[in-house]
């Protein structure tokens, strides 16, 4: 499979994210600019200013600050003094930052509502991973991200210690429910997927989603990469996973919370997808402190 793991795995690519970054800004501005700045404050006023944690959780992405503040003005100093993936708590400070007051204001709710979203994220993720920590278990995202967002919130995962699943409908082959009934079952599904990647040239993962033990054996009659074992009972789980012996790959995945993440992770699964990271994670609290202007 192609998870990739640990907040070292890769970074923010610029060149991906500053159209990202672009629309944000244009969201907010809109063509006129920030007309309170603009018509409360001078262009020649500078100032400083202090980005600070106001709850404890987990930083993802301060890189993302200086290509902000750049964007909007490229004289703004961004000193970072954090590091994504670190746990903060509050009153820690994450940046100063130096330079016009138009500039700085225009573009703080920008930051912190990219800041917040994705350390929130990586709030979570790093929670669930707490829990299972005792297990061999990896924590998987999904595709239940933000439209437009989905490389920063998947980024936001590596850093709370979680593992990325596909990143979109395009690198992996994922057989859910609705694909195996339109098909009349596991088997016909399975077998016009490995005929198209064979037509097409193509070499990519395949995972069956089975919802009982039943279709659990029908999977293991093809040559896939990994069964999806969907909105199962923990003891139907368990027996699951003794079906499959370490032939394929294991995945957990529906209905799964704090509540229940423990009981699913020593069953032996070796995955568990959670879909609440991206589509659920609480923002993590944090303020822009102006603290002189001249």
């Amino acid at each position: 499979m192609t998870d990739e793991g640990s907040k070292k795995s890769w970074s923010i690519p610029e060149k991906l994210i500053l159209p990202v970054i672009h629309s944000a800004i244009r969201e907010d501005m809109g063509d006129r600019g920030d007309l309170t700045s603009l018509s409360t404050l001078t262009d020649e006023m500078t100032g400083q200013g202090q980005l600070i944690a106001k709850s404890t959780g987990i930083l993802a992405g301060v890189p993302l600050l200086n290509l902000l503040f750049q964007t909007i003005d490229s004289s703004v100093q961004v000193e970072i003094l954090t590091e994504d993936g670190q746990q903060v708590q509050a009153g820690v400070l994450i940046a100063r930052l130096k330079g016009k007051m138009r500039s700085i204001l225009s573009a703080e709710r920008t930051a912190l509502n990219f800041i917040q979203r994705l350390s929130g994220i990586a709030t979570m993720t790093r929670q669930f991973v707490h829990q299972i920590r005792h297990t061999n278990v990896k924590i998987l995202d999904t595709r239940k991200t933000t439209p437009g967002m989905r490389l920063l919130e998947k980024y936001a995962v590596l850093q709370g210690g979680g593992f990325n699943h596909r990143m979109g409908l395009y690198d992996m082959i994922l057989i859910k429910d609705n694909h195996i009934d339109m098909n009349g079952g596991i088997g016909p599904a399975v077998r016009r997927c490995l005929n198209y990647l064979k037509s097409h040239q193509l070499q990519v993962p395949i995972e069956v989603e089975t919802r009982t033990l039943d279709e659990v054996r029908l999977a293991l009659d093809f040559p896939i990469q990994r069964i999806m074992l969907d909105n199962m009972s923990i003891e139907t789980i368990r027996k699951a996973v003794r079906i499959i012996d370490g032939q394929v790959e294991t995945e957990a995945s529906g209905n799964i919370g704090f509540d229940n993440i423990v009981q699913i992770a020593e069953t032996g699964v070796d995955f568990i997808s959670i879909g609440s990271l991206t589509h659920s994670a609480r923002a993590l609290d944090m303020s822009l402190i102006i603290l002189n202007h001249f």
